[in-house]
């Protein structure tokens, strides 16, 4: 029920798709496909009618010109003439919101993808692979990778390793200046582009994780992942005039800028001289890549600038309990936290919780 109470404070219900098509309205996105993926039309076609009602223009680039006419509602552009590929797609846009740009057949399909991003000037490509995203040795997807990751990955697997003309090409095109490039599989595509978990590899050139505080433009998201982890159970249920609160206090750690990958919210009790982190939680899609040790340096930075004397977690998850402890803090009873944290708290939760504690 407070998720539900929580929404009709917004001007319009929030989605995570509508979160991303709002990133993405108004720009033009690169979309590269083999032609044997081409076929597969039944997972593309949605996404292109969604981008394009949300006025996003997309260029098809693909080695499959027949598959790519239907696809692009139009014959192909060539990508021969290079140079004057600019205006021809710009002219073509005028016409249609998808074009279609079409390759030779054979090796060098990412070189040629490459060229054509770069010389559109396009800041993101959805690189469609039959594989999808990159897998660690533990079976685990790599969901992020940044730019100097991608580097050390492209040096340990070698010319002949797994990926590998993915990896160099991603590596090239975000040294030259494209922002994000996502690896997904046909029938993945919408969850990699409308949703937090993705479902592949995004590649971004900016720097690892920024961390800061929430702006009222970043509300909505922010709202939305305290109400997900509350579902989930790893954040205390709150009312939506709780929530406000925490929103206003809250920071977030920022991907590429502008992909929120977590948050949290820094509580002070000035009559203890300390703070709580509260509504610590980072998407599942960035679990592993130290976005929660991000927030909680940040969380302890601002605690001191403050003159606290600590910061205090509580929490009833196993997890979260042995995340706090690698960074830093111990298990304390509850009375070592501010008297002020119990009033009007859950008594049943109260029981559950446990407290961690990190002088500063």
């Amino acid at each position: 029920m407070a998720a539900e109470s929580a929404n009709h404070r917004r001007v319009a219900p929030f989605t995570e798709k509508g979160f991303y098509l709002s990133e993405l309205r108004d720009r033009t996105i690169a979309i590269a496909v083999p032609a044997g993926l081409l076929r597969e039309q039944t997972a593309l076609e949605p996404v292109l009618k969604d981008l394009e009602a949300n006025r996003t223009r997309v260029i098809l680039i693909s080695d499959g010109a027949e598959a790519l006419e239907t696809l692009a509602g139009g014959e192909p552009l060539d990508a021969e003439r290079l140079a004057t590929l600019p205006g021809r797609v710009w002219r073509r846009l005028g016409q249609n919101l998808r074009v279609g740009v079409a390759i030779e057949g054979g090796a060098g399909f990412g070189a040629a993808c490459c060229r054509i991003v770069l010389a559109l000037g396009i800041q993101k490509l959805v690189w469609v692979d039959a594989e999808g995203g990159l897998i660690r040795a533990d079976g685990e997807r790599d969901s992020f990778i940044d730019a100097a990751e991608l580097r050390d990955r492209i040096e340990e697997a070698g010319p002949g390793g797994p990926h590998a003309e993915i990896l160099v090409c991603a590596e090239a095109m975000l040294s030259a200046g494209v922002a994000a490039v996502n690896l997904c599989t046909p029938a993945g595509i919408a969850d990699e582009l409308f949703t937090y978990d993705g479902s592949g590899t995004l590649f971004t050139r900016e720097g690892y994780v920024a961390v800061r505080g929430l702006g009222l433009d970043d509300f909505d998201a922010a709202a939305d992942l305290i109400e997900r982890g509350m579902v989930e159970g790893y954040l205390a249920p709150r009312t939506p005039e709780q929530i406000e609160r925490v929103l206003e206090s809250a920071f977030g750690a920022f991907i590429g800028g502008n992909h929120l990958a977590g948050l949290g919210t820094l509580l002070t009790y000035e009559d203890d001289r300390a703070a709580e982190i509260a509504s610590l939680y980072t998407l599942t899609r960035f679990l592993g890549e130290g976005i929660g040790s991000h927030l909680v340096r940040f969380a302890a930075e601002r605690a001191g600038e403050r003159g606290c004397r600590f910061v205090f977690a509580c929490t009833t998850s196993l997890r979260v309990e042995a995340f706090f402890e690698r960074n830093g803090f111990r298990k304390v009873e509850r009375a070592e936290v501010p008297e002020a944290k119990w009033r009007a708290y859950d008594p049943t939760r109260r029981a559950q919780v446990k407290c961690l504690r990190r002088d500063l």
